[in-house]
């Protein structure tokens, strides 16, 4: 356990030596946010438990780290498995839960035991649960209740033991009124339910996982660790985060990386370019289209950088130009300029060859 710079809140890391066969990049779950504080009290409620776990979440929110959580927390001895339900290969998707016998389908050349028994005596984490096959969601049902599988090729049941936790992001309830998921296998896995909250929804845990991934690629990258700017900690605590934590790792790693050993400022967070005008907690913009381009141009202003202004006509030119089916009469008709002041700018803006006029 550490202690975060950010606030008085400890950063649980996960117990090492696990079979992993995914792999996650994050290893530690950060419990700042008040919010995230009840999840973590509702966590070590459930955790020693038996009972099925089925976790709600946005992508990128963490939900296998919350899995992992509740494996360390149940005191069981023997594996975490964690398996995709939307890579599973449908072909392959009952050898791959259950096993198979050798000779079982074309190129099982030998016996092979499934992911059921990868997790007898631990858990098993089934991801992505609503993408699971109507016709596996039956045999995954059976399996639950009667506690034993039965490889593909044998007519042997083998008893498993396991603790099963499965993850979402989608409404599990919409997708059985849509037919798309079993009403029985909804209640089998949805005894207690646990929701990881987007980072919009919990901005107190945005720096302490900024300090966690600042202090784990500066010792990949064998770099001292860079300070962040105070305008680069709001342009973070500003930005939306629709890609969650998997994004915030990613932005911080680059950040890192073009940054090197010197502070890191606002022109370092490559943010999703599409969303990077959304503030923390705000709605759609509202207002006239001119309104809006204000407000983020004072923003813009505050942290300009040195080619603001030609990062800006940039856009403008190769926004209108796709507007206008990459037609330079229609653009220059758009804009307001002559064809060839339209040409002129595609030239220089590498959208046209040729030499630009003076």
């Amino acid at each position: 356990m550490s202690q975060s710079p950010w606030g008085a809140t400890p950063v649980l890391t996960l117990p090492q030596g696990e079979k992993q066969p995914l792999s996650i990049r994050a290893k530690a779950l950060v419990f700042s946010d008040p919010r995230s504080r009840q999840l973590l009290e509702f966590l070590d409620r459930v955790g020693p438990s038996e009972v099925p776990v089925l976790i709600n979440g946005e992508t990128g929110t963490g939900k296998e780290l919350v899995a992992r959580y509740i494996h360390s927390a149940s005191g069981r001895k023997g594996a975490f498995v964690a398996v995709n339900c939307g890579a599973i290969n449908e072909n392959l998707a009952e050898s791959e839960l259950f096993g198979h016998e050798a000779g079982a389908f074309s190129g099982a050349t030998g016996r092979r035991a499934g992911w059921f028994e990868e997790a007898d005596g631990g858990t098993l984490f089934l991801d992505e649960i609503g993408d699971l096959p109507m016709p596996l969601q039956v045999k995954l049902l059976r399996a639950l209740q009667e506690q034993e599988i039965v490889r593909v090729g044998s007519r042997k049941p083998i008893k498993v033991d396991i603790r099963l936790v499965t993850a979402t992001n989608v409404d599990l309830e919409q997708a059985v009124d849509a037919g798309n998921f079993r009403l029985d296998l909804f209640y089998r896995i949805n005894v207690a339910q646990a929701r990881v909250l987007p980072l919009r929804e919990r901005p107190l845990d945005i720096m302490p996982l900024v300090e966690h991934f600042r202090r784990l690629y500066a010792q990949r990258l064998k770099i001292a660790e860079p300070m962040f700017s105070e305008a680069a900690v709001s342009a973070l605590l500003d930005y939306a985060w629709p890609g969650n934590i998997r994004e915030l790792e990613n932005v911080v790693h680059l950040a890192l990386l073009v940054a090197g050993e010197k502070a890191v400022r606002p022109e370092h967070l490559k943010f999703s370019a599409a969303l990077s005008g959304q503030r923390m907690g705000a709605g759609a913009p509202t207002g006239l289209p001119q309104e809006i381009i204000r407000d983020q141009l004072q923003r813009l202003f505050d942290v300009p950088g040195e080619t603001l202004l030609h990062d800006l006509e940039d856009l403008i030119v190769r926004e209108s130009f796709a507007h206008c089916g990459f037609n330079q009469l229609r653009t220059a008709a758009l804009l307001g300029i002559s064809r060839n002041a339209m040409r002129t700018l595609l030239v220089n803006h590498g959208l046209l060859k040729g030499r630009a006029k003076a």
